[in-house]
């Protein structure tokens, strides 16, 4: 069996760079650093009377929409993760499937020259007890 090639559309493709970088600590400092230098500015460079005074509505507006729209967006990449697990675990078990039935006839075979070993043994002794017999 052949893993089949995955064609990804351009709204999944963007998904999975969006949780990639979403889900890193490249996004969590830079993320840090631009709130801190917005709050800075506002409070300390505009003395509080900037675009965004404190309690920085608009921040906390952008803050959430941002929140909105990356969980989705996150969730999409993680329900495509979800399936791409689903389908490995399939073949996983298609593999362990195989190997097992391969163990058994390889386990069958063992047992038959196991037996026929014994025989072989048996015959052996039985030769060797007529032949000192005969001495």
């Amino acid at each position: 069996m052949k893993h089949k090639k995955e064609t990804l559309t351009f709204g999944q493709r963007a998904a999975d760079q969006i949780a990639k970088f979403g889900g890193s600590w490249t996004f969590i400092i830079s993320f840090f650093l631009v709130l801190a230098i917005w709050i800075a500015f506002n409070v300390y460079a505009l003395h509080n009377k900037g675009f965004d005074p404190y309690p920085f509505i608009l921040l906390n507006l952008i803050l959430s929409c941002l929140a909105s729209i990356q969980a989705p967006i996150i969730m999409m990449s993680q329900n495509r993760q979800e399936e791409k697990d689903r389908e490995r675990a399939e073949w996983d078990l298609k593999i362990n499937e195989k190997a097992e039935a391969e163990i058994r006839e390889i386990s069958k075979k063992l047992t038959i020259l196991m037996t026929q070993h014994q025989g072989l043994a048996e015959k052996m002794d039985a030769v060797i007890k007529s032949e000192k017999k005969e001495i």
